[in-house]
């Protein structure tokens, strides 16, 4: 007997990437559906080598779903998320609206799986943001070695990562350019279209922006509230693939060549390090890809125990879908959900 899973917020880049990552991963379900806005039902999504139609949230029976996959929003989430787990169906939750709750868990399996664990106090579990979690993947097996002090890191996200109608605007805007139209921004506080902008999601009064301070808040909860991180997160104009650029003070000794070596063994890692023209992996080379990639890795002359490197990761995979799907897989796996018999 399989799982029953229902992907809410399917019509969306992450709720399509959703579908496909349960298809080419072959996950072990009965029934997939395909959960939107009652103005998309009936409309047709992709699901493997599948057409399925989608479903009015609010007139779906979650009750004969294991897992809702949640990707619609968070003012979607906040209303809709505790309902559903009140059905019996675990919520896996892709937006920001449950990861700094104290009672659910937020989760990278390859970094703090066994916080699984505490999902049933609310039957919700949340996804990191997409920088962080490429972020912590890399960070975790080098804390485990020498303890990490302390992050600076700088991100270079893509407009994927602020959804369609952020990389229809990048479209329009290059393709306008070429012809001398203006660029109007609409979705960005700038124009996108071969710039960039170091403003993503709402200043904070301390003069740093959310998604900065996600980035933060996220690392502390997932890895260890010790460690100090400052980020600048920057758009780019790229479509899909995000890019950070990350320097890392260790408590103990830690050279190129043992992160290298280190990171080289850890789940989820590709280390692509050559010291040469192209040696290196850019983020239109990681797309459709699982693997978070690290390059550039060197030594930081500048403070005790210091390193640099380059990570890279699909945004909409890793550090979204790919991610809720492996939340999905890790409790089947531990056995901590069992398939709901239905009639």
């Amino acid at each position: 007997m399989g799982y029953n899973i229902a992907v809410v917020g399917a019509t969306g880049n992450v709720g399509q990437e959703m579908l496909n990552i349960l298809a080419e991963r072959e996950f072990p379900a009965d029934e997939v559906f395909a959960i939107a806005s009652r103005r998309s039902l009936g409309r047709e999504v992709s699901y493997g080598d599948r057409t399925i139609k989608c479903h009015d949230i609010e007139q779906f029976d979650f009750s004969k779903c294991d897992f809702a996959l949640m990707s619609a929003g968070g003012d979607v989430s906040k209303e809709w998320s505790p309902k559903i787990a009140a059905t019996g169906c675990v919520v896996i939750d892709n937006s920001s609206a449950w990861r700094y709750h104290e009672d659910v868990p937020l989760i990278v399996p390859e970094v703090n799986a066994d916080d699984i664990a505490g999902y049933t106090k609310r039957n919700i579990i949340a996804n990191p943001n997409c920088s962080t979690a490429q972020l912590v993947v890399a960070l975790k097996p080098l804390h485990e070695a020498a303890g990490i002090k302390r992050v600076v890191v700088s991100t270079y996200q893509s407009v994927s990562g602020a959804g369609k109608d952020a990389m229809d605007e990048l479209w329009n805007q290059t393709k306008g350019i070429f012809v001398t139209d203006e660029p109007e921004p609409e979705h960005f506080t700038k124009q996108i279209a071969f710039n960039c902008i170091p403003h993503i999601d709402r200043f904070l009064d301390d003069g740093s922006t959310r998604e900065e301070w996600k980035m933060v808040a996220e690392t502390k909860k997932i890895l260890d509230p010790k460690i100090k991180l400052t980020a600048t997160c920057v758009r780019v104009p790229v479509f899909v693939g995000h890019g950070e650029a990350v320097n890392i003070e260790f408590e103990r000794e830690m050279s190129a060549d043992q992160a290298r070596d280190i990171l080289r063994e850890a789940p989820g890692i590709l280390v692509v390090d050559k010291r040469e023209d192209g040696g290196y992996i850019t983020p239109v080379e990681c797309v459709g890809d699982y693997a978070t990639y690290v390059s550039r890795i060197r030594e930081d002359s500048t403070v005790d125990n210091g390193l640099a490197m380059w990570v890279v990761s699909d945004n909409l995979r890793k550090g979204a879908a790919l991610n809720t799907v492996q939340i999905a897989e890790a409790m089947v796996n531990r056995g901590l959900v069992k398939p709901r018999e239905t009639v």
